[in-house]
């Protein structure tokens, strides 16, 4: 048989996580005997966040129970991973440098073992605390909450594990493209430009984000991929600006490759007829 576990969704179930943290006596923290396994988080890739939206990076993992406990009564016990900067503890005790789930589903697989999978909730709103400083586009760590629970509903046991499993989490970058005169006569010179600009989480808008090399890319009319032409570096307000000799009916755009801290971007298209 398969069943499943769903827990609450999205800031309702980062309230009732820090609820339970708060709540939790300390003197009950110890030994659970469950094990977590096979943590994959975002499918190995990095975490790419905005100044507005929330990301719900995707997380699958394996659990196994102790003695005493089975999956069929999903009450008795609790167990997902989490990301987090700095000392684990105090991560996982205060909610500071912490990301939770957003909400996991846990299938049977037997009466001790399961497969979980779900997402982490990450909210850039100036009122949640998960990414509020640039210096939190950087390698974020893996721990695990584990928790038992008694008959009654009390906390039997809990604890917190770290993994040596690391994520990195990136800045959103955006890159806009322009391309003039539109239409051309064929020989004359197309300038393209554009601005590049990246999430500061400190103020929660978009700044310019010089020194970067960007490509320049032209797909020709009638064909299916982007040819990058030259690269530009943008300069300290963000712009990009170069110019191209018209020769073929076709699209131009920027593209930015990213780096540690700042994700990859690609602007839309603007096409050009050549005369």
């Amino acid at each position: 048989m398969t069943t499943g576990r769903r827990a609450a969704t999205g800031i309702a179930l980062a309230g009732a996580l820090a609820l339970t943290l708060l709540n939790a006596p300390a003197a009950q923290a110890q030994d659970t005997g469950i094990t977590v396994s096979d943590i994959v988080i975002n499918k190995g890739k990095p975490i790419v966040v905005g100044t507005t939206k929330p990301v719900e990076p995707s997380i699958t993992f394996k659990i196994t129970l102790p003695s005493g406990y089975s999956t069929s009564d999903p009450f008795r016990y609790d167990a997902f991973p989490f990301l987090y900067r700095g000392d684990l503890k105090h991560a996982a005790d205060t909610g500071d440098n912490y990301i939770g789930p957003g909400g996991y589903t846990c299938y049977e697989r037997s009466d001790k073992k399961a497969d979980c999978e779900g997402s982490l909730y990450i909210d850039p709103h100036p009122s949640r605390d998960h990414v509020d400083s640039n210096s939190d586009a950087t390698t974020w760590k893996t721990g695990v909450t584990l928790r038992l629970f008694k008959a009654s509903g009390s906390l039997a046991a809990e604890e917190h594990e770290s993994r040596s499993l690391t994520v990195r989490l990136k800045r959103t970058a955006n890159v806009t493209v322009n391309a003039a005169p539109e239409p051309v006569v064929k020989g004359r010179q197309i300038t393209v430009t554009g601005k590049l600009t990246r999430a500061d989480w400190a103020t929660k808008k978009y700044g310019a984000y010089g020194g970067r090399s960007v490509s320049l890319q032209f797909r020709e009319t009638g064909t299916s991929s982007f040819v990058t032409v030259k690269k530009v570096t943008s300069s300290s307000t963000g712009a990009l600006k170069t110019t191209v000799t018209a020769s073929k009916d076709g699209t131009w755009r920027w593209s930015y490759g990213g780096n540690d801290t700042t994700g990859a971007a690609t602007s839309g298209g603007d096409h050009v007829d050549v005369r």
